[in-house]
C-alpha cells in the first residue's frame, strides 16, 4: 500500500510541474484567459520618452502573464539609447512592472560616445552632441583609470585656478591632458601623478599673461620642458606728419593701397 502511494504522490508532482507547461505550450493560459492589463513604471525620467518605452514593452506584455518572456523584454529596454539598465517583472494577477535606470552623462569618451557615472559606455544622443562636458579617452577597457586620474589630476591643478577639460591615454599607455587656459601637457606613460603633481605645484610661478605656455612636456626625470606662445608684435609708433610750409608748392600725389601681411604665428 505504502508503495502504491509514493507511486501516487510522484505522478501527482510530475502532473504540477508539467501541467503549467502543456497549458502555456496549448494557449490554455495564453494572453487572452490571463492577460496583462496594467504596465507599472519606476524611476528617475529626464531623458527616455514614456512612449517610446510604453512602444518597446507593448510586444512582450500581450503575451499574457504566463507566457511574457521578462529577459528579452528587459534586454529590448536596455537597447534604449539612455537606459542604463532595466529591471522587468511581473505581479499577480495582471500586472507587469518595469524599473528603468537612466544614464548619467559622466565625460565625454572618444569622438561618439559618452561615459555615464556608472562608468558606462554610450552612443551620443544626437541631441547632446553640443552638451559642454570633459573630453577623456583611451581604450575601453581602461575606463576606471582614465576617470580616476582625471579626478586626480583636478585636485592638483584647483589651487592654481585651472581646470582639466581633456585627459587621454593613447593605445601605448601615454596620457596627455589639456588645461582650462589652453596649456596642452604631455606627461608620459611612467609615473603620471608624480611628474603632473610636480608640474602643478610650480606652475603659478611660470604663467606669464605676456608670453602663454602652450605646451609643457613631463617626459624628463627631474623636470620638464615648456614651449611658449610667439609674443605678439610690437605696435610701431604713429608717424608724425611733417609741416608743410604756406608758400610750399603742392603737388598731387596718387593714392597707394598696400597689402599688410598678417603676423606669423
Amino acid at each position: 500500500m505504502n508503495a502504491v502511494l509514493r507511486i501516487l504522490a510522484w505522478l501527482l508532482a510530475v502532473a504540477l510541474v508539467a501541467l503549467p507547461v502543456v497549458a502555456v505550450l496549448n494557449g490554455w493560459v495564453g494572453a487572452e484567459r490571463w492577460p496583462l492589463a496594467k504596465l507599472r513604471v519606476t524611476g528617475d525620467f529626464k531623458r527616455v520618452p514614456a512612449e517610446q518605452l510604453r512602444a518597446v514593452v507593448l510586444p512582450y506584455a500581450r503575451s499574457g502573464f504566463f507566457a511574457v518572456k521578462l529577459k528579452d523584454a528587459q534586454d529590448a529596454i536596455e537597447r534604449l539609447p539612455w537606459v542604463e539598465s532595466a529591471q522587468v517583472r511581473k505581479q499577480w494577477p495582471d500586472v507587469l512592472e518595469v524599473r528603468v535606470v537612466e544614464h548619467q552623462p559622466f565625460a565625454r569618451w572618444g569622438t561618439d560616445r559618452m561615459l555615464s557615472e556608472q562608468g558606462r559606455l554610450f552612443a551620443i544622443p544626437p541631441r547632446l552632441r553640443n552638451l559642454q562636458l570633459p573630453q577623456l579617452g583611451g581604450p575601453d577597457s581602461k575606463t576606471r583609470e582614465v576617470v580616476a586620474l582625471y579626478n586626480e589630476s583636478r585636485a592638483l591643478f584647483a589651487p592654481t585656478g585651472l581646470d582639466v577639460q581633456r585627459l587621454e591615454m593613447d593605445a601605448r599607455g601615454s596620457w596627455s591632458l589639456g588645461l582650462s587656459n589652453g596649456i596642452a601637457v604631455i606627461v608620459g606613460r611612467d609615473d603620471a601623478r608624480a611628474r603632473l603633481q610636480r608640474f602643478a605645484r610650480v606652475l603659478p610661478q611660470l604663467l606669464d599673461p605676456q608670453q602663454p605656455i602652450a605646451r609643457a612636456d613631463l617626459r624628463y626625470t627631474n623636470g620638464f620642458t615648456l614651449e611658449r606662445q610667439p609674443a605678439p608684435p610690437a605696435t610701431p609708433p604713429a608717424p608724425v606728419p611733417r609741416r608743410v610750409a604756406s608758400n610750399a608748392r603742392r603737388t598731387s600725389l596718387p593714392h597707394s593701397f598696400f597689402s599688410i601681411p598678417a603676423a606669423s604665428t
